[in-house]
């Protein structure tokens, strides 16, 4: 069988497998040419299972096989059965067999395929067996330029959420929006996230797309703006409610004019991101793997993220799939702090827009303010969801057993079901080979070495005195109750006189900063507290410091103890949900126990407990046990691999379209896979 020409599409449907049924094996591909755009992408079709290459006797077989040319790389590329790309074709000319290509030797850039033209022709002999047909295709260009191999049924999936690093975070919610998504998307998936425009982002583009939503009596026109970052389409919804709320940029600043504090409007707010993002898919044309264009369509999975995007699933059933919109779309609840749930006057109810039928999925009692009537948001968002995920196994278990850590929803969510998935972390910006941040980079082979020199630089900079023999403590988070910094202020004086040094870092409740200020001059030769966020003193703490101390009350996830473990920084936790799941006691850390989750008192068994384990912790310091559980936190995985992985596998059990993707770790080209471990 030969073809030519200059239509892909054309080509592509040369290759039916009606056409190949018919055919007697063996047959000929041969391509002539096919003339593509600069970085654009022709998706072939190859056959799996069962078919082998015409080689002699003494080849080893391989079961499939497709050859590709990719615009601006210099080498033939291979794609075998294990999905292995070999750039060298010639050095596995003798694993593959008896395989004849012709490489143009005068040209080291392609543009597509155009380059077959001074071919003469590229000739391929196969066997027939087998009628099971896969699409191989490479990935857009992105920043990443991350490789993948798609699946026929990749899956569509829209996540939804108030923040996104690096472009806007104030805590963990953006980090996993920032890397989960790319993580899916190197696993083969098409994959969007919908969140606000709060600032001018120089690196997002207007699409000049304007859709029309509804809040209460008002009509609002939001306009989508749109970057690319890791293979993923990153939408911001650009509107006056999220762009002008701070003079200058929004910094931390997304839900109140100060920590702790809500904008009066965040109903509004987030209503309206809710209406732009169930949109999206529907009007916005963006680039696909193989350089067209087209929408997303309406067979997706929303993955909706804490209180704030609650209302799409409420919006997905009553606005779209009860019109026959929609219909094989699902929603993901993912609760990332069941804290905050959106409690609003129960009078707001009407300006929703959503139908009397869903009254009752918002319908909640306050116990907090006196058994005043609310809509709750989280609640409704639980119940309309098709699922419910977590950031963690253990704290799954905690929201339906423990009425403190449930916040008043452990009996929705115990019959709702919830599952929790460890989040992954950012193992590229927390490495401590190529951190710029610390005089001495290092790995698990030189930690022993490298973290007494940048002890004593981190003693410097803080005005400590210098001694690099001396247990350091640190502590870096928000000042809340939840961190529970005041837990910690409390139990110094308990081992204060041990032989140790602490740094904190920290914002956020004034009362905790002038705590943290007040260390200097309580412990003038032993702590310092700075009421500040500061990238490369974080940096430089997590490296220096010998342990780093979480004492939450609460903690679904919790990053701190993931990114400490990678600089061989031994944490001493309270134990509560990510933080059970992520640190092994007597292996990678010391657990304290659980806390009193009420964060109006400083319950003195936890003062104690607190404190034991910080004198168990510096007993060891500088002894082989310690030297241990510090490597043993370095070898830990904390990456997105994993994750991504769990998370795959949940989203594949929904009942949607293309959700069969099932695109396995050794089925992701090379260039992927690389990209992978840095998430």
């Amino acid at each position: 069988m030969q073809f030519s020409g200059t239509d892909p599409q054309h080509n592509r449907q040369m290759l039916r497998a009606s056409q190949i049924y018919s055919m007697q094996a063996p047959f000929v591909i041969t391509i002539y040419s096919c003339t593509l755009r600069q970085n654009s992408c022709l998706s072939i079709y190859i056959l799996t299972n069962n078919i082998s290459i015409h080689q002699s006797s003494s080849s080893p077989r391989i079961k499939s096989f497709v050859l590709l040319r990719m615009s601006s790389m210099s080498n033939m590329h291979v794609i075998s059965a294990n999905s292995c790309v070999y750039r060298d074709l010639e050095s596995k000319a003798t694993q593959l067999g008896s395989l004849s290509c012709i490489r143009n030797q005068t040209s080291s850039a392609y543009q597509g395929l155009r380059s077959l033209k001074n071919l003469g022709k590229n000739q391929t002999r196969v066997s027939l067996r087998t009628s099971s047909v896969r699409k191989y295709s490479y990935a857009r260009k992105s920043s990443s330029s991350a490789v993948v191999c798609e699946s026929e049924t990749e899956m569509r999936v829209v996540f939804v959420g108030t923040e996104v690093a690096p472009w806007s975070k104030t805590g963990g919610l953006g980090e996993v929006l920032g890397s989960l998504p790319s993580a899916l998307a190197a696993r083969g998936h098409r994959v969007m996230t919908v969140t606000p425009r709060y600032d001018q982002y120089s690196d997002a583009w207007d699409t000049s797309v304007v859709v029309e939503v509804k809040i209460g009596d008002e009509l609002h026109n939001v306009r989508y703006f749109h970057s690319v970052q890791d293979g993923v389409d990153r939408i911001f919804v650009d509107h006056p409610m999220f762009l002008e709320k701070v003079w200058g940029e929004t910094g931390p600043l997304l839900y109140g004019s100060e920590s702790g504090d809500d904008y009066v409007d965040n109903s509004k707010r987030f209503s309206l991101l809710c209406q732009a993002a169930l949109e999206a898919p529907r009007v916005l044309n963006l680039k696909t793997s193989d350089n067209s264009s087209e929408t997303y369509g309406e067979d997706v999975i929303f993955v909706c993220n804490d209180w704030h995007t609650s209302l799409l699933p409420c919006f997905l059933r009553s606005n779209y799939q009860s019109h026959g919109m929609y219909t094989n779309a699902k929603s993901v609840l993912c609760i990332h702090n069941i804290s905050f749930q959106g409690r609003f006057p129960f009078s707001e109810f009407t300006d929703l827009g959503l139908p009397q039928t869903l009254k009752s999925s918002f319908d909640f009692i306050d116990s907090y303010t006196d058994g005043e009537r609310k809509a709750n948001w989280l609640k409704a968002g639980i119940l309309e969801a098709d699922k419910v995920l977590t950031v963690s196994p253990h704290h799954a278990k905690e929201v339906v057993s423990d009425e403190f850590k449930g916040m008043e929803l452990e009996n929705i969510i115990r019959n709702t079901g919830i599952t929790g998935i460890l989040n992954g972390m950012n193992v590229q910006n927390w490495n401590p080979s190529t951190d710029k941040y610390i005089p001495v980079q290092f790995d698990s082979t030189t930690v022993m070495d490298a973290k007494p020199i940048i002890k004593e630089a981190l003693q410097a900079e803080v005005g400590l005195p210098v001694d690099r023999n001396i247990p350091l403590l640190a502590y870096i988070g928000r000042l809340e109750e939840q961190k529970g910094s005041d837990i910690l202020s409390e139990s110094i004086p308990g081992f204060s006189d041990e032989n140790f040094q602490l740094v904190a870092l920290g914002t956020g409740n004034k009362i905790f900063e002038k705590q943290l200020e007040d260390l200097e001059d309580k412990y003038p030769n032993k702590a310092r507290g700075m009421a500040k966020y500061n990238a490369k003193l974080a940096h430089m703490i997590i490296a220096g410091a010998d342990f780093v101390i979480i004492p939450s009350r609460f903690e679904p996830c919790g990053l701190i103890q993931m990114e400490a473990m990678q600089y061989g920084t031994v944490p001493i936790v309270s134990s509560t949900g990510g933080l059970v799941d992520s640190v092994k006691e007597g292996y990678t850390g010391f657990q304290i126990g659980g806390f009193n989750v009420d964060g109006s008192i400083v319950d003195p068994k936890d003062v104690e407990a607190l404190t034991k384990t910080v004198k168990r912790a510096i007993k060891i310091y500088d002894t082989p046990a310690f030297t241990q559980i510090t490597k043993n936190c370095m070898e830990q995985d904390f990456s997105w691999k994993e994750p991504a992985r769990n998370w795959e596998k949940v989203l594949q059990t929904l009942d949607s379209h293309g959700k069969q993707a099932n695109i396995d770790l050794q089925e992701i080209a090379p260039a992927a896979r690389e990209k992978m471990a840095v998430f």
